[in-house]
């Protein structure tokens, strides 16, 4: 359990130093006017996002809908995270980010009424704009996606543990064919 504790601080507290610091920055920064980054490639705008990630909404005040859900949320990621195997960094790390990020955002959802404070983008992809996000949803989906690869890995490899248990099996059985009938078990 140590190990995964130490693989989760060092995870979790730069994520969350991160988050807070570059929405303190936004806060400052970008509360009259918008920026940019890369030559306008990416743009940065304050905006209080009160829905789900990328501005999903499900209504105008979401706060406390929200604070009971992702509580529960983490609650599920730490059960998992302790049944996790202490050598399966990929799902160590990938719970870690997820953590994180629901952590930072969390932190918003409670300290205020205005909402998460997003401010990266919105970045035009030519078919339409990707919505405006924060580091914690980076964490979040990061985090998301490598913890589904480390269940297909998971998967897999039980998977073919059981595809050569089952080879086994069928030699063992072909074997006993092949002795003459008083030999037979």
């Amino acid at each position: 359990m140590r190990l995964k504790l130490v693989i989760f601080a060092l995870t979790f507290s730069p994520i969350m130093i991160l988050d807070l610091v570059t929405k303190r920055w936004a806060l400052e920064a970008l509360s009259y006017s918008s920026s940019q980054l890369f030559g306008g490639l990416i743009p940065l705008t304050l905006a209080f996002n009160k829905g789900a990630a990328f501005g999903i909404s499900i209504g105008e005040d979401s706060r406390w809908f929200f604070v009971p859900v992702t509580i529960l949320a983490l609650a599920l990621l730490g059960g998992l995270l302790k049944q996790s195997s202490k050598t399966d960094f990929l799902r160590i790390f990938s719970i870690s980010l997820v953590v994180s990020g629901a952590l930072g955002n969390l932190y918003d959802r409670v300290r205020w009424g205005r909402g998460v404070v997003d401010f990266i983008g919105p970045i035009d992809l030519g078919i339409g704009d990707f919505p405006i996000f924060n580091v914690a949803d980076m964490a979040i989906s990061c985090g998301a996606i490598l913890l589904a690869i480390s269940f297909w890995m998971e998967e897999r490899a039980l998977s073919r543990s059981n595809s050569s248990e089952l080879v086994e099996q069928l030699d063992e059985l072909a074997a006993l064919k092949e002795l003459p009938d008083e030999e037979a078990p």
